[in-house]
């Protein structure tokens, strides 16, 4: 197999991603095809549908071998579960599934046609193999159950950020700078209230720290010249 497209995000790196898709539907991002694959007639009909399903690669999670369980993060980091109970980046096959929401097919442009797409969980420059539509009398289960997984609303952290650090993000990135801090984004089994953690968003480097369900950001400054997760 090979890329039919790459994605453009506010992510220059894996740390701060919301670890499900349509977790933060503020989030925009893009959708730019190959060379190969950028034909029109490839997106005939597409606008028709609200939502899509991105198969992509976890393509800075490459390692030799495998391992049958994992330590998802919503425990913790502690306990093991197996590989295919759980959405771990960490696979035998480095493959990743996300449903985002079309807002918009942008048909002309030096790099057209591309999409437009929102609630995407991807870093910036991931390679995506194939796209479909998300149909919702095949694809949506209320009755699922949920396993080890319930639902996050109850974890959301109240996030305070003071107005002079605030006015240095772009007013159409704020609301979802803020949607991605209330997730959350320190690693499950970090919890030191004195930590500062930074990740980059939106050409943008985010300190902050978190204390008693509250996080609060110190510093939002420019992205330095060699950017990554640090925590």
């Amino acid at each position: 197999m090979k890329p039919i497209a790459h994605i453009r995000s506010a992510f220059p790196s894996k740390f701060g991603i919301p670890r499900q898709a349509g977790l933060v539907k503020e989030l925009k991002a893009q959708i730019i095809f190959e060379a190969e694959y950028r034909n029109p007639e490839a997106l005939r009909g597409i606008e028709g549908f609200s939502h899509l399903w991105l198969i992509w690669e976890f393509s800075q999670n490459r390692r030799e071998g495998w391992s049958p369980t994992v330590r998802p993060p919503r425990l913790g980091g502690n306990a093991r579960m197996g590989v295919f109970a759980t959405r771990s980046p960490f696979r035998p096959n480095p493959i990743g599934l996300s449903c985002v929401r079309l807002e918009r097919v942008e048909w002309d442009g030096p790099q057209g046609p591309a999409l437009h797409v929102s609630g995407a969980d991807l870093m910036d420059g991931t390679p995506i193999y194939d796209i479909k539509p998300y149909v919702p009398y095949a694809d949506c289960h209320p009755e699922a159950t949920q396993g080890f997984a319930p639902p996050d609303t109850a974890r959301l952290l109240k996030v305070e950020i003071p107005p002079e650090q605030l006015d240095r993000v772009p007013g159409e990135d704020r609301a979802a700078l803020k949607g991605v801090l209330a997730q959350d984004p320190r690693p499950a089994y970090q919890r030191d209230p004195a930590r500062v953690y930074r990740f980059g968003f939106a050409g943008l480097e985010v300190c902050f720290t978190v204390r008693d369900g509250v996080l609060h950001v110190q510093d939002v400054r420019p992205v330095p010249e060699q950017p990554g997760p640090r925590v």
